[in-house]
C-alpha cells in the first residue's frame, strides 16, 4: 500500500472510500520534508499552520538519546519545503551538552510561535522549555525553562480553551511507572496548574486531545498494554474520568489525532500489536468507533511512527511521520 500510495501521489489524487461512513479520502500530495540533511537519523515531528505556510519541526542528530541531538524546522511555502534550519539544542557550556526531545508547535493569538521542546540525557530526567518567535519561524528568543514540576505538552499539540487559556497534554515517565497529565496555562504562560489522570491500571503517556460538542473534551493514550486508552472531561478539562480501554490495538508507540471543524475525529497511529511496520488514518464520528480510512505505510520491516496530524485553515490535512529513522515523511491529504 505504501508503494501504492507513493505512486498515486506523484499523480495528486488517491481517492479510497469506506462504506460505513462514506468517507472519500483523497491524497493531494506526498512526499519527504528533505532529502538529506546535516544529520543521520531524525525522531517525532510536530506541524502547525502559519501565515507562511505549514512549519514543521522535530528531532535530529546522531541517533536518539545522542548529545548533539538537536531541534530542526522547515517551512511549506510556494510547494517547496525550506533547508532544515537548527533553531534549539541542549548546549550547556563549551564542554558539556544534553540531547533535545519532542518539540511542539503552537501559535498564539497574537501571531507569535512558541517552540515547546525537552531536554536531558532521557526522558526520565528531562525538563521542559519554550522558545518564541514573533517573525514567523525565521529567528528564536532565548529559550525559557518551563517551571519544575511542568513539562509543557509531551509530544503532541496544545489547544486553546473557550475562555483563551492554553490546556497542554502531558506525561512523566520513570523506569517503571508511566503517568498522564494535563497543564492548563494562560496564553504568556506565566501560570501553570496540573491536573493529573486516573491511569487505573494504565501505564499511558503522551495524550492527543479531541474536542466534542458542549465543550468535551476527549484524551487518547498511547500505553504499555497494547491498546490505546481513554479519558474525558466534562468541565473544560478542570477533572477527567478514569482512562479506559477503546478497544484499539496499538504497539505502545506515538499517536496523533484531531477534530476537524466538522466535529469529524481523525487519529493517526500503529495499529499493530508489536512493530511499527504498518501507520494507518482512522476516523471517527464520536470519538468512540473508529474505523481505519486510509494506510499510510505497510512494510515487512521498517518504522513509519510517530505521527502529527492538523486541520489548516482550507479544511485540508496535513499529517508527518518518521521514515525509517531517516527522514520525515509528508501527506496532504483532503476529506
Amino acid at each position: 500500500m505504501g508503494a501504492l500510495i507513493s505512486f498515486f501521489s506523484l499523480l495528486g489524487f488517491l481517492s479510497l472510500s469506506s462504506e460505513k461512513e462514506n468517507i472519500d479520502v483523497k491524497i493531494i500530495s506526498s512526499g519527504f520534508i528533505y532529502e538529506t540533511a546535516p544529520f543521520p537519523e531524525c525522531h517525532a515531528s510536530t506541524l502547525l499552520e502559519t501565515p507562511e505556510g505549514i512549519m514543521a519541526a522535530w528531532f535530529g542528530g546522531t541517533y536518539e538519546k545522542h548529545p548533539d541531538v538537536s531541534i530542526y524546522t522547515s517551512l511549506f511555502q510556494n510547494g517547496e519545503w525550506s533547508e532544515p534550519a537548527l533553531v534549539a539544542d541542549g548546549v550547556e557550556n563549551e564542554t558539556f551538552r544534553n540531547p533535545t526531545w519532542n518539540p511542539v508547535l503552537h501559535r498564539l493569538e497574537d501571531g507569535k510561535i512558541v517552540l515547546f521542546y525537552k531536554e536531558g540525557p532521557n526522558p526520565r530526567e528531562w525538563w521542559g522549555l519554550y522558545k518564541i518567535s514573533d517573525n514567523g519561524g525565521k529567528t528564536w528568543s532565548k529559550e525559557t525553562q518551563i517551571p519544575p514540576g511542568f513539562l509543557g505538552p509531551v509530544k503532541n499539540k496544545s489547544i486553546v480553551l473557550p475562555d483563551g487559556r492554553l490546556l497542554h497534554p502531558s506525561s512523566f515517565e520513570t523506569s517503571r511507572i508511566w503517568t498522564s497529565h494535563v497543564e492548563i496555562t494562560d496564553p504568556e504562560l506565566k501560570h501553570w496548574k496540573k491536573t493529573e489522570i486516573d491511569g487505573a491500571g494504565f501505564g499511558a503517556i503522551q495524550p492527543t486531545v479531541l474536542i466534542h460538542p458542549g465543550g468535551k473534551l476527549q484524551l487518547l493514550f498511547r500505553t504499555q498494554q497494547g491498546e490505546i486508552a481513554t479519558s474525558w472531561s466534562s468541565d473544560t478539562g478542570n477533572t477527567w474520568s478514569k482512562m479506559e480501554s477503546t478497544g484499539l490495538v496499538h504497539n505502545n508507540s506515538g499517536i496523533d489525532a484531531v477534530t476537524l471543524k466538522n466535529g469529524y475525529h481523525l487519529l493517526v497511529c500503529n495499529p499493530l500489536k508489536k512493530g511499527r511496520n504498518k501507520l494507518s488514518l482512522l476516523g471517527s464520528t464520536d470519538g468512540i468507533s473508529w474505523e481505519e480510512l486510509l494506510v499510510l505505510e505497510d512494510e515487512s520491516t521498517g518504522e513509519f511512527s510517530y505521527p502529527a496530524i492538523i486541520q489548516a485553515k482550507d479544511g485540508t490535512i496535513h499529517i508527518s511521520y518518521t521514515y525509517h529513522r531517516k527522514k520525515v515523511k509528508y501527506v496532504h491529504l483532503n476529506l
